[in-house]
């Protein structure tokens, strides 16, 4: 339908299929992004709910009607920002005298005519709209200006879309936007309105959600992060409800892969669905929030082809957007699920503003120098720690009782709390997610936060004193008392690059995205250790043989973990595929060797149900660990597991940097014993460039050098369970501590000694002990040597650098 044609209403509406960025200063960032997409991105198969946008110039007008500029441009000047509840006041003020105005009699007629089209083209009388603000400094590439305005849903009949566009209006003098505003220097006497009204999608009967085209919190640009939940879409916008979160890598999505690398299940506790019969709600939206059922709460909202399918769009419409921008141009994208149709739309796209064009030459690392008591958890928001009094807030009217550099904990986060939000050290929320509006704001400020944590609100004290961190990777911590900390900042532009290969020893998923913008040439050592403790949890065999577990508290918690999975030895494969993802991504196309599971007995034992299947050794440093176990039939089948959750990071995720690397190889025959297992298993050495390497902590390793070299493709030598070996001494024993010495002179005759048959050979040869990075006197003796690469700590990695630069140097002076 051509609806220019049909009336000349051109000055107040606008379709969204006559819409171009172009047109930013007649409808604001939202409409002008929507009709964009709608224009553009269509051939592509990104579905855009049908609309129009009322225009900036029909709002002056309704101004210029009402006589009311002069009085609003009055009001404002007469602010003392300082006083919040004056601002309150003049907010009041502003906001009823603009409701209480009256419309134009062509803009009416206009307004009105366009909801006629609209209803006719969708085919349903009275159409129900959503009705969004969409401000001229809304949605810009250098300010967000997070849920400033308002939205209103289910929006039906032309009386209640006449009084939503009214209340859009009034929401630009919300006390949380004329103060947002004051801060980003934008003067008021600028500000002008454009609406749009735009067919609702019935995600009240399905999902909806907000995604990034890259990581907010580490602004790792690799990835999409998706945020859904049940029914409407403002309950995550507004931090009502802690949605699933699901991440995606874009480098190997476009390719064909299906690199869902991450699926976190959330609360979901409540949905927000169309109120039928009930009355009107105060913002004139009719809206109510209902339970959601057990069962759904603990099932993933969206299926892993809706998954993919978002991603493809947001890779889509990040690379238009980065093409019209002519630089690169992360998205913060709403979409939603019809629940009638089934079909996926989008429904705003916006540039995000925190990370957007930002190349990283300066980085500050944030540490603890202790633990202490965790009083509670949530998700993080930002990479900081901060310290202060708790300041335990229920509502809005308490906000005077907030001081500068307390520590604000309130029920979820919401915009109208940015006015303290900015004077606070840290924020802690029950509920919300980490693309909630005000989560967005907290990191424009810089505040960190901890948002979702469930109980914040119940568990912490009034006055108490706590240390909140957001360093420690995906998990926020609220601990008790002052807890000391450090920041390291660092200069990345200074940093040297040695010869010798420089790599990471990673164990933590969780901060493997902030660990890449580190200067590095890939990990040399990834442990599954970490990721089966923190991640997957539970023993594989107790999986394999559930039937057999004792009923009890672990059989209990297993059952919770693995709701999901019919066949629970899947929930195994799929959580450590994800752990081993999330670090392959976060370095792709550098290397990553992933070292095969090397816990010792009495540690798989405390796997959920792992008593079940270890058995009590005396000295489990020597006893069955490491490549023993894998063709071993005690272990056998939860070798299989490990196998079938790296064959889906390298095939299904696309991450063919992915290498393997296995510990504790005591004999040739039992090497060749276990890469039998790894090709039983799908894991052929060669195929799709898979590279099989072996630790080298044994003597055995060194003495039979020539014949492992046949067999490996590369080696890494562990320092420290060599050197063990090598003098016969418990590392662990501190009555003979002062004896273990990587430096000696026996430990480091058989490390010249495999590095050269290595080099002679043609395989790789790098190091991943600390010794490293602990003597500078040992790092030159492995650089003289020739060896490959260095992998060492994230936290030695500057130091490792330079001082690997200056070896380098004197070398060849």
């Amino acid at each position: 339908m051509n609806y220019k044609s049909v009336y000349n209403t051109i000055d107040y509406i606008l379709w969204y299929n006559q819409i171009t960025l172009e047109n930013i200063a007649e409808v604001g960032g939202k409409n002008a992004s929507l009709g964009e997409m709608m224009k553009e991105l269509s051939p592509f198969g990104i579905k855009i709910p049908n609309g129009f946008a009322i225009t900036s110039w029909a709002y002056e007008q309704f101004i210029s009607y009402n006589n009311i500029r002069d009085i609003i441009d009055h009001k404002l000047q007469d602010i003392n920002y300082s006083d919040i509840n004056n601002v309150k006041e003049a907010s009041k003020y502003i906001r009823n005298i603009i409701i209480n105005s009256k419309f134009p009699y062509k803009y009416k007629k206009a307004i009105i005519s366009a909801y006629n089209y609209l209803s006719k083209d969708s085919r349903i009388e009275d159409v129900d709209v959503a009705v969004r603000s969409s401000a001229n400094v809304e949605d810009l590439p250098l300010a967000s200006f997070a849920g400033q305005q308002d939205t209103y849903l289910n929006i039906k009949g032309k009386a209640n879309l006449l009084n939503a566009i009214k209340l859009c209006y009034a929401s630009l003098y919300t006390e949380r936007a004329i103060i947002y505003r004051k801060e980003m220097g934008y003067e008021h006497i600028n500000i002008s309105m454009s609406v749009g009204v735009q067919r609702m999608v019935r995600s009240d009967l399905a999902c909806s959600g907000v995604m990034f085209t890259l990581d907010p919190e580490s602004g790792f640009k690799k990835v999409i992060l998706i945020n859904a939940s049940y029914g409407l879409g403002e309950n995550i916008v507004q931090g009502v409800v802690t949605p699933d979160e699901y991440c995606v890598f874009k480098s190997t999505l476009m390719k064909g892969y299906k690199p869902i690398i991450q699926k976190k299940l959330g609360s979901k506790d409540i949905k927000l669905v169309y109120d039928i019969d009930g009355e009107r709600l105060m913002k004139g939206t009719y809206v109510k929030n209902v339970p959601v059922p057990i069962e759904d709460r603990n099932k993933y909202v969206l299926s892993d082809s809706e998954i993919l399918t978002l991603s493809r769009w947001a890779c889509i419409i990040e690379e238009h957007y980065t093409r019209k921008n002519e630089r690169s141009t992360p998205m913060d994208i709403e979409w939603a699920k019809d629940g009638i149709s089934g079909e996926l739309f989008i429904l705003q796209a916006r540039p995000e503003t925190i990370h957007r064009g930002q190349n990283k030459k300066t980085i500050q690392v944030y540490q603890l120098k202790t633990k202490g008591k965790v009083l509670v958890e949530g998700k993080a928001v930002g990479e900081k720690i901060a310290q202060g009094k708790v300041r335990i807030i229920q509502d809005l009217q308490q906000m005077d009782q907030f001081q500068p550099g307390e520590v604000l904990v309130i029920e979820k986060t919401d915009p109208d709390w940015e006015p303290v939000i900015k004077k606070a050290a840290a924020i802690v929320t029950d509920r919300g997610g980490r693309t909630c509006h005000a989560a967005i704001v907290s990191r424009e400020l810089g505040v960190p936060a901890v948002v979702g944590t469930e109980n914040a609100t119940k568990l912490l004290q009034n006055g108490s004193f706590v240390t909140v961190s957001c360093a420690e990777g995906e998990i926020g911590k609220v601990y008790e008392g002052d807890i000391p900390y450090t920041i390291e900042k660092i200069n990345l532009m200074e940093i040297p690059r040695p010869r010798t290969k420089i790599m990471m020893n990673v164990g933590n998923p969780h901060k493997a995205f902030d660990f890449s913008f580190l200067p590095n040439d890939g990990v040399g050592l990834a442990r599954q250790e970490f990721i089966l403790t923190n991640y997957v949890k539970v023993h594989p065999m107790a999986l394999v043989h559930f039937d057999r577990l004792r009923e009890g508290p672990e059989k209990m918690k297993i059952r919770q973990l693995t709701e999901n999975y019919p066949q629970k030895t899947d929930y195994f494969v799929d959580k450590l595929a994800e752990g081993i993802g999330l670090i392959a991504a976060a370095f792709f196309p550098k290397d990553v060797i992933v070292r095969l599971s090397d816990f010792k007995s009495n540690e798989y034992s405390n796997l959920l149900g792992g008593t079940d299947f270890e058995p009590i050794e005396r000295n489990p440093m020597l006893g069955f660990r490491g490549a023993s176990r894998y063709y071993h039939p005690r272990y056998q089948q939860g070798f299989a597991l490990e196998c079938l959750a790296l064959k889906k990071a390298r095939e299904t995720f696309g991450l063919l940097n992915i290498k393997i690397m296995i510990p504790m190889v005591r004999t040739v025959t039992e090497g060749k014993r276990v890469i039998e297992e790894l090709e039983k298993n799908g894991l052929r050495r060669g195929e799709n460039g898979l590279e099989i390497f072996m630790m080298c902590e044994i003597p055995s390793n060194v003495i039979l050098a020539e014949e492992f070299c046949e067999i490996f493709d590369g080696f890494s030598i562990g320092s420290n369970d060599l050197t063990q070996l090598v003098l016969g001494v418990d590392r662990d024993s501190e009555i003979i501590a002062s004896l273990y010495d990587e430096r000696n002179e026996a430990v480091k005759r058989l490390i010249a000694s495999m590095i050269q048959i290595a080099k002679k050979n043609k395989r790789k040869i790098g190091i991943c002990g600390e010794a490293p990075s602990n003597y500078k006197d040992f790092l030159e003796f492995l650089i003289k040597e020739g060896i490959d690469s260095i992998s060492v700590n994230p936290n030695s990695i500057y130091s490792t650098l330079l001082k690997a630069s200056e070896i380098e140097t004197n070398i060849n002076k």
